[in-house]
Order: C-alpha cells, then structure tokens, then sequence
C-alpha cells in the first residue's frame, strides 16, 4: 500500500492520520500507475527484441519445433537479455513519467464535474499520455497477432525474394549478353573447325580400311593436322581466354547474389513491417480498439484526479501547507492586482526574508552613524591639539611626504 501511495505521488504521513478511503483511492491511483509502468516495460522489451533480433524466414521457429516436438519459439538469449535490461529501463521511464504527470495534475475545482477550464489545464497531460499509451499499444498488437502476422510476412519475404532474383538476373543478364556475343564468332569458328575435322577423320579412318595408307590418306591426314593446329590456335586466343574468363566471372557473381536473395529477403522483418501488417490483419476497429483501450488505462488516473471530490486528505495536505508557509513568514494575499494580460495574480510576501533586510539596513546605517561620530571625534580632538600647538602643525603639514617617518 505504501509503495503505492508513493506511485501516486500522496503523502504518507497524511495518509496514515487520514480516512480509509483516502487511503484507498491513492492506492488504487498508484496501482494503476505501476501497472502501466510493468506494461510499458513488457512492451518496449518485446519491441527491443522484434528490432534487434537475428533476420531470418519469418517462419523458421514453427518449424524448428515442429522438427523438435516443442511448444515455444528458439529464442536468442543474448538479444532477450538486451531486450530485458532495455524494458526495465524504459518501464522506469514510462512510470517516472506517469508519476510526475499525476502528482502535478490537481484536482480541479473539487467537484465531480469536469469543466472546460480544467479540461484545459490538463490538456498538456492527456496529450503526454495518449502518446504513451500508443507507444505501449503497438507492440502488445503485434504479439497478439504474432502467428497470422508471421504467415502474412513470410509471403511477403516470398515475394520480395522472387523480386530480388528477378531483378539480379536482369542485371548479370545483360552483362553475360554482351560477352556472349564477344565470343561468338570465335565459337562459330571453332565449331565449323570441328566438324570439318571430324568429317576429315571418318574419311581417313574409310580410306585406310579400306586400303592402305596412300596418298590420298595422307592428303587427309594433312588437312586434319591443320585444322588441329587451328582449332588449338583458337581455343589459346588470349582475346578469347579472356571473355571467357570474364564470363565466368560474371556468372560467379551472379550465383552469389542469387545465394542472397533468402538473405535480403529476410530483412524484411522489421518492427514497421510488422505493425503494417498488423493493422491490415486486425483492420482498423480492432487496433483502435487495442489503442484506446491503453489510452483509457493511461488516462483514468488524470480524469479520476480531476473528478475526486476534496476529502479529509486535501484539507489536512492543505493545512500543513499553510502551516509550512506560517513557520517560515510566508504571506499570500490571493488576487492582490492584475498582469498587463488582465489575470489575477497573487502577491507572496516573505516576512522572513523582509526581517532579514530590515536588520540588515539597520546594521548597516548604525555603523555608517558610528562612522561618522568617530569621525566627528577625531576631528574634534585634532582640533584642539591645533588650538594647543599650532606652530608644530604647520612645521609638519610643511614637512615633505617622502621625508615623513611614521
């Protein structure tokens, strides 16, 4: 109950003097506000760990247990450990934020009602916590729709995969078209060559069946062993070793990039994705209706703030304060003249402080009084040693200064 009573910003010296319902609604407000914080942590460390954990197939984990037979995701410690340390961080912030957004909120005009002047003054705040509670909303969104969000991304990592790959290939393709065509004359060339010399050598392998190796074979023979000699000359063109080479190259390049693609594809798991396709999985109702249901438990306690009706606890808070303001001589005289813009403003006046001033300047004229009589004095006795000896004054006013000893 203390804990909370401090969540909500009370005084727990009052509390304890004052009635149990008091006691009550303070710690209602203060049990609000750490829930709200224990909910902003929870979701600002799951969001940590959807931004920073390892890319990959938006689907793997079923599959994984499936293989294994568990119930639960694979998940990486060393990310869940950042995400945890970040969420205790950002859960204390959120409550701190809280804390001080309900302990500055008043309490209106005591009245249940909630009137335009006091919506006014709490606007500032309202706006701060519907902030926070949308910051807290989205990530508990994604969770809940965690398994149709995972399948909806996976098509989506499908499709940019096949994008990828077709975009890759249109790349290395028009690269690989122009070496293509850099070594076609050669490989026409060479493929004319070979099939002459495989004509030339059925017809020698016939002649020399046939009869003996005679002229006419070793005509044959002849033109085979050039057309060799050619078709080698060729086939170590440095021209042509080279495009090859570059092809080969190019065709590496692209086997790499297209080896990527799972890996580009899995990028696309981000923390944006997947509120994107949250919301197009929920539709809008549905995640208004998530949103709002957190702007209401984040805004409860500065609408019940305003709407509480002043109890024991507000006029005890208000006599102590009065008696603070007593000890130490300060005086408030409420609507005491108006500002150039026409509001009431209240004058403060510091009798302590005034007190202090006045015995000072009082301190400070009695010794400029005593100064100035010590002065008169001094005057005065000289005077009379003037009077007494006047011949010894003016033989000292005559001496020079730099011969005059103390």
């Amino acid at each position: 109950m203390r804990l909370f009573w401090k969540a909500a910003g009370a005084d727990r010296y009052i509390l304890e003097r004052s009635t149990y319902g008091d006691q009550v609604k303070y710690l209602c407000l203060g049990g609000i506000i750490v829930a709200t914080g224990l909910m902003a942590g929870l979701a600002g460390g799951y969001a940590f760990y959807t931004i920073f954990e390892p890319r990959g197939n938006a689907i793997d984990s079923f599959k994984t247990t499936a293989a294994i037979g568990g119930n639960h995701d694979i998940t990486d410690l060393a990310t869940m450990f950042k995400a945890i340390v970040f969420g205790i961080i950002w859960g204390l912030i959120i409550f701190n934020i809280d804390r001080f957004i309900i302990s500055s909120t008043g309490k209106g005009d005591g009245t249940e009602d909630i009137t335009g002047k006091e919506l006014k003054g709490a606007l500032p705040r309202l706006l701060m916590g519907a902030i926070i509670a949308m910051t807290i909303s989205k990530p508990v969104e994604i969770r809940m729709f965690k398994t149709e969000i995972d399948i909806k991304l996976h098509e989506k990592q499908i499709e940019q995969q096949q994008i990828y790959k077709a975009k890759t290939d249109s790349v290395f393709n028009s690269e690989l078209s122009k070496k293509d065509k850099e070594i076609e004359k050669t490989e026409t060339e060479l493929s004319n060559k070979r099939s002459r010399y495989q004509s030339l050598e059925q017809n020698y392998i016939e002649e020399a069946r046939l009869v003996t190796v005679g002229p006419r074979a070793l005509a044959v023979k002849q033109q085979m062993d050039g057309l060799a000699a050619e078709i080698k000359s060729l086939e170590a063109d440095p021209d042509y070793l080279r495009v090859k080479k570059e092809k080969e190259e190019i065709e590496d390049r692209r086997t790499a990039a297209l080896n990527q693609s799972e890996k580009y594809a899995a990028g696309l798991d981000g923390l944006l994705e997947r509120i994107k396709i949250g919301h197009e999985i929920s539709g809008p109702a549905i995640s208004w209706f998530i949103t709002l249901l957190f702007m209401a438990i984040e805004l409860t306690p500065i609408f019940f703030k305003l709407m509480l009706i002043k109890s024991p606890y507000d006029y005890m808070e208000e006599n102590i304060k009065e008696l603070i303001k007593a000890e130490n001589a300060i005086e408030i005289q409420h609507n005491y003249y108006q500002d150039k813009q026409g509001h009431e403003r209240d004058k403060v006046v510091q009798h302590q402080v005034i007190r202090l001033l006045k015995e000072k300047i009082a301190l400070l004229e009695a010794q400029s009084q005593l100064s100035e009589a010590a002065l008169e004095q001094w005057t005065e006795k000289k005077k009379e040693g003037i009077a007494a000896n006047p011949e010894a004054f003016v033989t000292e006013s005559a001496v020079p200064h730099n011969n005059v000893t103390s």
